[in-house]
């Protein structure tokens, strides 16, 4: 998916290069500072759409989007809870990870536990999954990466990029208050260029 999503954005840099290029040829004075008064209003939709431009997503948009009852602040198991049972709840719910937080500690991340841990360290050690607590086999929370609400989408992406996981936990300074998914990255992501490739297109043709 990620491999797909670098292809995406190339494709999508070289078409809005194109078009940057075909206004600076149409118009050049669209993308030079304004000499005089009466040239602000020409320069006033170049503002818009820097404004509004491409990397502005952030975390918090796609937490608001998800909806509350989406956006996994409510998902989660303790250290005392067997693998069976955070597995169970995660088919449950079809999500791959779940926070883990301390007994009685709601809003105390200790740390993550993913489909990746219950497959490398349950079942290919042939260990019990019943038998075994959540607290043996997760993440630890001084190896867990997170990112705030206002972390950059593409930020998010670069991280889970170079760490090579696929679920993040969003916190502020109260704790832990949603995860997102790669998935959740990426459809941001595309859907933020195309956004950006349409403003530039209606840029070009007069609609701003």
């Amino acid at each position: 998916m990620q491999g797909g999503l670098r292809v995406f954005l190339s494709q999508g840099n070289v078409i809005k290069n194109a078009v940057l290029q075909r206004i600076r040829v149409a118009n050049p004075s669209l993308l030079q500072p304004a000499a005089f008064s009466r040239c602000e209003s020409t320069a006033a939709p170049a503002a818009r759409i820097e404004e509004h431009g491409f990397e502005s997503t952030t975390i918090a948009d796609i937490l608001k989007g998800k909806g509350k009852s989406a956006d996994g602040s409510w998902l989660w198991c303790t250290t005392n809870d067997t693998v069976y049972n955070a597995v169970q709840s995660m088919t449950q719910h079809n999500v791959g990870a779940l926070v883990v937080v301390k007994p009685d500690e709601e809003k105390s991340i200790a740390g993550i536990i993913t489909e990746r841990d219950y497959l490398r360290k349950i079942i290919v050690q042939g260990r019990s999954s019943k038998s075994t607590k959540v607290g043996d086999i997760m993440t630890e929370e001084n190896k867990l990466i997170t990112v705030t609400p206002n972390t950059k989408v593409l930020r998010a992406m670069q991280l889970m990029t170079d760490n090579r996981i696929r679920h993040i936990p969003v916190i502020n300074e109260k704790g832990m208050i949603g995860m997102v998914s790669i998935g959740d990255v990426v459809r941001a992501v595309v859907s933020e260029h195309r956004e950006e490739l349409d403003r530039l297109n209606a840029f070009i043709q007069g609609g701003y």
